[in-house]
């Protein structure tokens, strides 16, 4: 076992220092050699080079409420030489900034400025002397709190929504329909309902139930931020009703009758909605005023009111033959 060992690194030591191969490991030294000299010059060379540090709020009051939070990463532009930039990998040095809430925080305001020179000054801590930080972005960080103003408010929905063809949006509904808000107390007074972000949903004839963001306002929270929305539409259908005409202003012993006594009132609604409708939720009315401004024989009908889930409508006649009489 021994000597066949020894034959087989004997063989391996004279394989190595054949002439062939003594031109190879001359060959690999100068190519180890330039490549340590390229690399010398690459990385003495000066470079920029974005570096992305996280940063926080600390030590912020429990009966404080951030409402709008500040940038939580800074991005600085970095000039070295990338000897500099090789000692920066794997190390500590861009660990978490921590900011302490009260040193910034203006409780007159509700805002909190962090100067980014402050930013900087910690950065530079970090740094090697020879580095220079030549760009920090953002330009401003900025944070919103309050001490627990609140208010509840109603969701409305921004956006456009338009159900398929021969349908119409019968009903939005909102899970939940009211949501907290957080703010300064002269923004909270101000503020009546808060908006979905905006929407764009077309083309549906079943109903639709998404989970959607709520806009956001500066010094302003929303809890919850998102809420679930309900599209409910109906398909369209053309019906008709027919409605008593009503006299209004009528003078004080006079009576006015109309022929024929009631009207047809012609509209389109969806089909759920039709069931529930009622002769009386519509107002058809023909004014004395009118009349006696304007000597015809004929007076004029005014359609005044309809339920709001009624679409298009319009009488299907707009004159009637009158009689004024004396009670």
């Amino acid at each position: 076992m021994y000597s066949e060992i020894k034959r087989i690194s004997s063989l391996i030591r004279n394989f190595l220092f054949s002439i062939v191969n003594k031109e190879f490991l001359i060959f690999l030294f100068f190519l180890l050699l330039s490549g340590s000299f390229w690399l010398s010059m690459t990385l003495d060379e000066t470079y920029e080079k974005e570096i992305s540090v996280p940063i926080r709020l600390v030590n912020v009051p429990k009966n404080t409420i951030i409402t709008t939070e500040m940038n939580d990463t800074v991005v600085m532009t970095v000039r070295d030489k990338g000897f500099a930039f090789i000692g920066y990998l794997n190390s500590n040095r861009f660990r978490t900034i921590n900011l302490n809430f009260s040193t910034y925080a203006n409780n007159k305001t509700g805002q909190g400025i962090v100067p980014m020179t402050d930013v900087q000054n910690i950065l530079y801590q970090r740094l090697s002397n020879s580095s220079k930080i030549v760009n920090l972005k953002p330009e401003q960080l900025k944070f919103y709190f309050n001490f627990g103003h609140s208010k509840q408010v109603p969701v409305r929905m921004d956006g456009k929504i338009f159900p398929a063809k021969n349908y119409y949006l019968a009903r939005i509904k909102f899970w939940p329909e009211k949501v907290t808000v957080y703010a300064q107390k002269n923004l909270l007074d101000s503020i009546r309902y808060i908006e979905t972000e905006k929407l764009n949903i077309t083309n549906f004839a079943d109903t639709v139930i998404e989970e959607v963001n709520l806009s956001k306002m500066i010094g302003v929270k929303t809890v919850p931020a998102k809420v679930k929305i309900g599209l409910f539409p109906d398909i369209l259908t053309e019906e008709s009703m027919e409605v008593p005409i009503v006299a209004i202003n009528m003078p004080h012993g006079k009576r006015l009758r109309t022929f024929p006594s009631k009207v047809r009132v012609l509209f389109n609604i969806g089909s759920h909605a039709f069931r529930k409708l009622h002769e009386d939720q519509f107002q058809v009315v023909v004014d004395y005023h009118e009349l006696s401004q304007h000597t015809s024989e004929k007076g004029t009908l005014h359609l005044r009111t309809f339920p709001i889930e009624v679409r298009q409508a319009r009488l299907e006649i707009k004159e009637v033959d009158y009689l004024i009489e004396q009670q």
